[in-house]
């Protein structure tokens, strides 16, 4: 049996409070969500969600499914909260496996993505965040570390200033995606891939279904499939989006965007992609570059 990794460290930002984490009270069925951001979060939260709930409609998701390391309420806020859940709780986190505390009780599923479009999707959410955003990370107690800034206007300064200086002005991304490949045999880790989702939502949520030990029905997979498909998800973006989308301009379909992938390939220099693709080998290895990459694990 594989050792279960123990938490190492504390990761503080002005998003983020590692400790929140120290006082969870894991329960038998908890799931948890993991991604380092803008991977498919919020596909997998409806997924999940709808597989818990056998394809209900007007789910409450962000609420329902909180991102526990988000400092923003503070943990003497979001603890009772997620302590008081009846449901069987599907909880959110954007940490690397060292800074998380790692439960034999929990079911972990990963998310991953190339990071090419991880900064496409993260450009718009950063360039749409409103004032109430920046507050929000920057001025409410307790933030460790620089202010988040306004991102540039171009795309392709953001990611290269994002590849520069290991995921600035968020989280280091190689440590996040290395720390949960590492764990991809573990019985209760689940690796899916963002391209593999759009190529076979079905095939995909199938695997997820059976690694969660969850039953359902043909009729009911009809409408969890439905209720998981983009148009569906963007149309009822409100109920997967934090506060309704009340951060961003546009609101929540502004959070819920495009969901595709490629939208950087004609806009970024060869020159750049080649560098982040030997970044990658360099830092992942060549078998976890080559998943981020294609996904098909």
């Amino acid at each position: 049996m594989n050792a279960l990794p123990a938490k190492t460290r504390e990761m503080h930002n002005h998003h983020m409070d590692s400790s929140v984490w120290n006082d969870i009270d894991f329960r038998n069925d908890d799931i948890v969500i993991a991604t380092y951001a803008k991977s498919g979060t919020s596909w997998m939260q409806q997924i999940v969600s709808q597989l818990i709930f056998q394809g209900q409609t007007d789910l409450p998701v962000s609420e329902m499914s909180p991102w526990v390391d988000l400092r923003v309420p503070p943990k003497e806020v979001k603890l009772p909260e997620i302590a008081a859940q009846t449901h069987r709780r599907f909880l959110k986190t954007h940490l690397p496996v060292d800074a998380l505390v790692f439960s034999e009780k929990a079911k972990y599923i990963y998310v991953g993505r190339d990071a090419r479009d991880v900064i496409w999707s993260l450009h718009n959410h950063h360039s749409n965040a409103n004032e109430a955003w920046y507050d929000a990370l920057n001025n409410t107690p307790g933030r460790v570390g620089p202010e988040i800034g306004r991102p540039p206007e171009s795309p392709v300064e953001y990611f290269a200033q994002w590849l520069d200086n290991d995921g600035a002005p968020f989280w280091p991304y190689w440590e996040n995606v290395r720390s949960w490949w590492e764990l991809r045999d573990h019985a209760n880790v689940k690796l899916i891939h963002f391209a593999d989702l759009k190529h076979d939502l079905p095939g995909q949520i199938a695997k997820i279904t059976a690694f969660l030990d969850i039953e359902v029905t043909p009729n009911t997979m009809e409408k969890i499939l439905h209720h998981c498909s983009f148009d569906y998800m963007k149309n009822h973006a409100a109920a997967s989006v934090p506060l309704g989308g009340a951060f961003w301009d546009g609101g929540a379909k502004t959070f819920i965007h495009k969901g595709t992938n490629g939208r950087w390939r004609d806009i970024l220099p060869r020159a750049t992609s080649e560098r982040y693709e030997h970044t990658a080998a360099a830092e992942l290895g060549e078998p976890c570059a080559n998943w981020l990459k294609n996904g098909a694990l």
